[in-house]
């Protein structure tokens, strides 16, 4: 028994089970490495597609990937047109081969399409991938290279407007400043103007007194979308909104103005010290009379003030791809009166671009809701045919409906009788804010601005935004150049 049982103690029951355990150990890791590479595999297969159908574009339309440069050794750069057809950019090829880009309309189009030498700019830099593409036949691809030559690259139809162009351009004459038109139930841009300018015929020749440090003019910059402002009384849109949230009963609130308002050391004045007399919110506004708003902005949450603007674009990036500043509102609680009431009309340290205000606008008309801005209609290869069609896409609602229909009424206020009447009485209704921006202590230290849209039942309504620097009071200046692009649009 004793043998037995040593017998039995040197080979225990179960011993032959004791390895089984040890095999599925070892298949369970073996499937772990396996199943992981097989999920890095799929997840890598995963990018790559998405990488291909929805990034590729945009890595290869970086303007810092030299891949771009050797497709321009294959296809010649595409056309850009207006919306009409009107060539604004075009390569042309001499006999030898040498190839210069030209702009038939020179300097009218040159901040929106931009300049391809140098760098590149405006829609040439924007649609840099797509004239450097080319969707003509394979076969005609394949016969280019045996001979030699290049194939044609793709088209660029724009959602710009000649003729809305050409009058925006002329009207703003020998100010400086920026005209920004917009379509607001599509986004699309219509016209953007900015002056000085520059001829991109002759970038190459004339780079160096464009860029020189005592150069002033700052030609280069597209003012529409880079230049930052003080947006004067057309900020008072902003004001009125934030009394509207924080006050049910806005309608009843009056002010009687006597041409200025003092707190402490600090006086706010009426345009030529005007007194305006007895003012509601909606009278104050058409009459922009700032005695008004520097007391009702006393008045508001400051920390409600600065969420409403930065929900209305403020502190953050444009929707657009286009090279564009951004707007600054930097009133905080504990601000002293003196700040809030320069803030509240516009002044103080706010500063906004014309495109900003051209969006905050279009959503006003379009009642709140904000469409993604841009300035590609479509991409067209050599025959005609459509490569790539851009639609209309919702950003998001700036406002609510009840919000934009306050202002909508407002604005039109504001042309029936008060500052804008200037575009009262015609085939269209106007609708708008004035504004004249101080930018320093001077006599003649004002900017002109007029913000605001057209309606007329037979065509889309337009929205505009127009600063002129340095030119004084809005209703004599900004606003008869934006009476100009209405009737030219409303001609049509």
């Amino acid at each position: 028994m004793q043998e037995k049982n040593s017998k039995e103690q040197k080979q225990p029951q179960g011993s032959k089970k004791s390895h089984k355990p040890k095999k599925s150990s070892k298949n369970r890791e073996f499937a772990v490495v396996a199943y992981s590479f097989l999920g890095l595999f799929l997840c890598l297969m995963g990018y790559f597609t998405y990488f291909q159908f929805f990034r590729s574009e945009e890595f290869i339309n970086n303007p810092y990937n030299t891949r771009q440069e050797s497709f321009a050794t294959k296809i010649t750069r595409g056309k850009i047109l207006s919306v009409g057809g009107e060539v604004l950019a075009e390569t042309v090829t001499d006999s030898e081969g040498n190839e210069t880009r030209r702009y038939p309309y020179g300097s009218i189009f040159s901040h929106i399409v931009g300049y391809s030498t140098k760098g590149k700019s405006g829609i040439e830099s924007l649609a840099n991938f797509n004239l450097l593409r080319s969707n003509t036949p394979f076969l005609e691809k394949v016969g280019d290279e045996m001979q030699g030559e290049k194939s044609p690259g793709d088209n660029v139809v724009t959602t710009l407007d000649y003729d809305l162009q050409a009058t925006a351009y002329e009207a703003l004459g020998y100010y400086q400043g920026a005209v920004v038109v917009l379509e607001p139930s599509t986004g699309k841009i219509l016209a953007m103007v900015s002056k000085p300018d520059f001829d991109p015929n002759t970038i190459a020749e004339d780079w160096e007194s464009l860029t020189a440090e005592d150069n002033t003019d700052a030609a280069l910059l597209n003012r529409a979308t880079q230049g930052l402002y003080p947006p004067g009384s057309t900020f008072k849109i902003f004001t009125t909104l934030e009394y509207i949230h924080e006050n049910a009963d806005f309608a009843d609130y009056t002010y009687q103005c006597t041409g200025s308002y003092t707190v402490g050391n600090h006086t706010i004045h009426c345009y030529g010290n005007k007194s305006h007399g007895t003012q509601n919110l909606k009278e104050a506004f058409a009459n922009s009379c700032n005695a008004f708003f520097a007391s009702l902005g006393l008045e508001l949450d400051v920390g409600q003030f600065g969420t409403l603007c930065e929900d209305l674009l403020f502190n953050t990036s444009l929707p657009t791809d286009l090279q564009a500043s951004k707007s600054s509102f930097v009133l905080e609680a504990g601000d002293g009166s003196s700040s809030i009431m320069a803030t509240a009309i516009g002044q103080g340290e706010t500063l906004v671009t014309p495109f900003h205000m051209a969006l905050v606008v279009s959503a006003i008309n379009n009642d709140g809701l904000l469409m993604t801005p841009y300035v590609i209609d479509r991409v067209e290869n050599q025959e005609g045919d459509v490569v790539e069609q851009y639609e209309p896409e919702e950003y998001k609602s700036l406002m609510s409906e009840s919000d934009a229909s306050i202002l909508q009424e407002y604005m039109s206020y504001v042309v029936e009788a008060g500052t804008g009447s200037r575009l009262s009485g015609q085939s269209y209704e106007a609708a708008g804010k004035t504004g004249s921006a101080e930018y320093s202590t001077g006599a003649d230290s004002s900017h002109s601005w007029f913000v605001g849209y057209a309606h007329r039942e037979d065509k889309e309504d337009i929205a505009i935004a127009v600063i002129v620097e340095r030119a004084g009071v809005g209703s004599e200046y900004a606003v008869p150049i934006a009476k100009e692009v209405f009737d030219a649009y409303y001609s049509e």
